[in-house]
């Protein structure tokens, strides 16, 4: 399966990449099918049922909202963030949707059906989409599985597999690796680093120089979303009343001190600015999920502020690094926390930080391998468990200490002295049985762990 890392690293919005970008997209995919198929101009009515964790935690991660704007024709890159609320508005009022911008069909929000019973085989992130003609006749309909990080798979796709495995992708790349084991091997065989291996396989899906351009545009979103963060007081939506701490932050490390433990006051700034910007539904990098969208900015912040300015050629050789190590995670397990819990999400976010880091001081192959183990290893059995079905409690203060362990992790790594005892591979392959073994409700459902045990005061 070809993988660039621009699908770990994408512009997205908030607060949820697999619960409102996936559902964005899976619902424009619906009706571009519609079209190429040719049965869109007969539709007169959709329905969209959410099921499993999109059911469960829809309402608070804005799936139901998200679908809307997938029908509108809206995508996560280029919605306009700002006019969401008088967009959804002006929809329930006058009770009109147009598709793709295209055709007027009637839509009440009730047409969006949260089934939180129905079973699901494939992915727990499921929902279904129902099209029908002026006579409720069923047009077309399809199952979609957003499957973290923004990525969806329709059943259609599905068919086209075997035994589970991805088709192959007609993309083929110079290096196709699945494992560390392959990777690493790969480039000592090349004599090369992680980073030059992968500028390779990007060159198979776009030239070199719009590699470098869309690294800037992601280096780009996630500055501005740190500073929109840094800057937006007021409290987050959703019923909870979490306050913006950023702002307040900002303000107190702004003056001058002494004390050398502030930098950990530094990065867990920059790692609250995109968390909170993130469950407002504001604009940022999925990095590799919107959940953990906060670590790599904040390390990557960390190292502008502390070491020196970022180069291009350092940037790229972070996002390589990182981007590499998020694919084998995404081949070797999950970046879904409906599928394996919040070591998915922040776990890998911080193992895939802790390698462009480990990279950047000049670390070598096995060193960043080390550094991305050490990071995953002290995540094992992170369940995801939202208060309310919000991305904000845990998950704000979870990029915090993600980013903190990233930066330490890479450290760490830089500094052993002895043969590295536990394998990369070794420690995917343990998140993803402790994945398969953790019970459903701590996997992104709101029903265990502090979702249930929280009260509000």
């Amino acid at each position: 399966m070809a993988i660039s890392i621009f699908e770990l690293f994408s512009v997205g919005i908030g607060p949820s990449s697999s619960h409102t970008v996936g559902p964005m997209r899976a619902a424009r995919q619906f009706l571009v099918t519609a079209k190429e198929s040719g049965v869109f101009e007969n539709i007169e009515r959709v329905k969209v049922e959410l099921i499993g964790s999109l059911a469960l935690t829809g309402i608070g991660h804005s799936s139901d909202k998200a679908v809307i704007l997938g029908l509108l024709g809206e995508t996560p890159e280029e919605v306009p963030v700002l006019r969401i609320p008088d967009l959804l508005a002006k929809i329930e009022e006058e009770g009109i949707i147009s598709l793709l911008g295209q055709k007027e069909i009637s839509f009440q929000f009730g047409d969006i059906v949260l089934d939180k019973q129905k079973k699901v085989y494939y992915h727990p992130n499921s929902m279904q989409i129902t099209a029908f003609d002026k006579n409720d006749m069923k047009l077309m309909r399809n199952m979609y599985y957003s499957i973290g990080g923004g990525f969806i798979i329709s059943d259609d796709e599905l068919k086209s597999r075997n035994d589970g495995v991805i088709k192959e992708s007609a993309i083929k790349l110079p290096y196709d690796f699945s494992t560390t084991e392959e990777l690493t091997a790969m480039c000592h065989e090349e004599g090369c680093t992680i980073s030059d291996l992968m500028l390779e396989n990007e060159k198979a899906f776009r030239s070199e120089s719009q590699i470098i351009d869309r690294m800037m545009e992601v280096w780009m979103v996630m500055k501005e979303s740190v500073i929109r963060g840094c800057s937006t007081d007021g409290v987050l939506p959703g019923g909870l009343n979490v306050n913006r701490r950023a702002p307040k932050l900002h303000k107190e490390l702004s003056g001058s001190t002494s004390d050398p433990t502030q930098v950990f006051d530094w990065v867990s700034l920059y790692a609250l600015a995109v968390a909170e910007e993130n469950a407002a539904g504001g604009r940022l990098i999925t990095a590799p999920t919107n959940g953990s969208a906060g670590v790599i900015p904040a390390v990557l912040h960390y190292f502008e502020q502390y070491r020196h300015y970022l180069s291009m050629e350092e940037l790229t050789k972070f996002y390589l690094t990182a981007g590499a190590v998020g694919i084998l995670f995404k081949k070797g397990a999950s970046i879904s926390g409906a599928e394996v819990g919040c070591q998915g999400e922040i776990g890998v976010a911080c193992a895939m930080a802790a390698a462009g880091l480990a990279a950047l001081l000049g670390g070598d192959n096995k060193q960043i391998e080390n550094a991305a183990e050490i990071g995953i290893e002290h995540h094992l059995g992170l369940t995801c468990d939202p208060v309310a079905g919000l991305v904000q409690v845990p998950c704000i203060e979870r990029n915090t200490m993600g980013a903190i362990k990233a930066i330490n992790a890479a450290r760490l790594a830089m500094r052993s002295t002895r043969p590295q005892i536990v394998s990369l591979d070794m420690a995917i392959k343990t998140m993803k049985k402790t994945g398969c073994d953790m019970r459903k409700r701590y996997k992104e459902t709101s029903e265990g762990g502090l979702a249930i045990n929280f009260t509000e005061c």
